[in-house]
């Protein structure tokens, strides 16, 4: 959430000393790590997706 704030901020502040792209690429590789952990979690059996969604 921190980087997604700060990106945040340089974009509305618009200087250019600064890039926000080390911070957006810092939430989608955290994003990218819980997708992964959550697909392992349930191939392993911890987690059991639901099977009926209704």
């Amino acid at each position: 959430m921190f980087n997604l704030a700060r990106a945040l901020f340089i974009m509305v502040k618009g200087e250019n000393k600064q890039s926000m792209s080390p911070f957006l690429g810092r939430r989608v590789m955290f994003s990218a790590l819980v997708v992964i952990l959550l697909l392992l979690a349930m191939a392993l059996g911890i987690i059991q997706p639901n099977p009926r969604p209704y």
